[in-house]
């Protein structure tokens, strides 16, 4: 399940970029407008998603629905030429992707607890599958020629129907929720918002939402930034150029390694100095490709690589396990909802939105063939300094005691 609910994502995510600079030349708000389609979607798929799950249907089923109608709208895809219309299709098509990461979560944890297992320790060795599956259709994508091409969504498509029929053969996880008696407020599900009651809660979901922002930078840029050498005659024939989705494909490789690291980091350190680790470490991944290059700078873009699975894990997987241990069963669904609305949701929206809107602004130069050139150097310094202004925010508001047995007793 997680391989191919990641194998998805992958073959298009990190290299639509390329389509849509290198291939369409279309702009960068334009191109903020298609990511910011994640944090739409995210706002409410979600939340809704994990309502119904916890009151109604059971997850597997409606995982299975969801990437059936996903993958019927990328098929699509290739069939537009207006950025306009590739918008409202790609909204349609998060509407139906984005429920699915949560409700993967749920179905996982859900499995777990059934077969008596501990999520802290037995969690991420399954995880790492989708891991392995993004790293899987970068590959595919890259070697088959399809990085600029519209083909990256025929590939996603596919996988997505296939994915759709096989989540109804998962293990059953009917709903927590059905059967009790409940206020108007708790049936649709609302009560998952009680946990911004506690402040602690609050403060974790609004660096949630700042951290999300960062995310979906690089997975928004990071592919067309080594795409944009090939115009450069010294890096033209580098590996990293002619592959870029391969070189970005380190990044998922060191998440299958520091996925199994989780445990340990938690247990031993607690949330707060997790979420601080990834924050630095999302500093770093920015300032390193600010300073990188294909030739002599090449080792910057790797060391970049790798700490992004730092970066990536610590925060998001990290977090839904804290969610996890944070929220009483009838909610737990809802609540992964709500953790994904803030970081793929609020989170994804606005540094989607306002990265293409500054990028265009100040870091784009116009050429005389009507081609844009960006300042990826500034770009990746300025997006290093919000990371390090989250972070200095973070260790200074979130106030957090770390207890080793509350991680240890989230399986019960």
């Amino acid at each position: 399940m997680n391989f191919f609910q990641f194998f998805i994502w992958g073959s298009w995510l990190l290299t639509i970029g390329a389509y849509w600079f290198q291939t369409r030349h279309w702009t960068g708000t334009e191109f903020g407008a298609i990511f910011s389609t994640m944090g739409i979607a995210s706002l409410f798929m979600p939340a809704v998603a994990g309502i119904i799950a916890d009151r109604w249907m059971n997850a597997e089923r409606l995982y299975g629905l969801f990437h059936l109608l996903g993958g019927i709208v990328l098929f699509t895809v290739p069939l537009i030429n207006d950025p306009s219309t590739m918008f409202w299709v790609m909204l349609l098509d998060m509407m139906f992707y984005m429920p699915t990461i949560a409700l993967a979560i749920s179905v996982s944890y859900s499995s777990l607890r059934n077969s008596q297992l501990d999520i802290v320790k037995d969690y991420p060795p399954i995880r790492v599958f989708g891991t392995i599956g993004f790293i899987v259709a970068l590959w595919t994508v890259s070697l088959s020629g399809f990085e600029t091409s519209a083909a990256q969504f025929y590939v996603a498509s596919v996988c997505s129907i296939l994915l759709g029929f096989y989540a109804f053969t998962l293990p059953k996880c009917p709903p927590l929720g059905q059967g009790q008696k409940r206020s108007l407020f708790d049936a649709l599900g609302l009560n998952a918002f009680s946990l911004f009651k506690s402040a602690k809660m609050s403060i974790f979901f609004v660096f949630a939402m700042l951290l999300g922002a960062a995310l979906q930078l690089t997975n928004a840029y990071g592919d067309t930034f080594l795409h944009d050498f090939n115009g450069i005659a010294a890096y033209r024939d580098s590996l990293a150029v002619k592959y870029p989705a391969i070189i970005m494909s380190i990044s998922q490789v060191s998440e299958t390694l520091f996925i199994l690291a989780i445990p340990f980091f938690l247990k031993k350190f607690g949330i707060k100095r997790v979420m601080l680790i990834s924050m630095v470490a999302w500093v770093l991944r920015f300032g390193l490709f600010a300073y990188g290059n294909p030739a002599d700078g090449l080792w910057m873009i790797i060391l970049s690589c790798i700490i992004y699975g730092m970066a990536f894990d610590f925060f998001n997987i990290s977090g839904s396990i804290y969610v996890e241990t944070q929220s009483t069963p009838e909610i737990r669904a809802s609540a992964q909802g709500l953790f994904m609305m803030m970081t793929n949701g609020f989170g994804a929206f606005l540094g989607s939105r306002i990265s293409g809107i500054i990028i265009d602004k100040y870091f784009t130069v116009n050429t005389s063939g009507g081609i844009s050139t960006f300042d990826w150097h500034g770009i990746w310094i300025a997006f290093s300094g919000y990371a390090l202004i989250v972070a200095v925010l973070f260790a200074l508001f979130f106030k957090h005691k770390h207890d080793p047995n509350a991680m240890a007793n989230v399986s019960h």
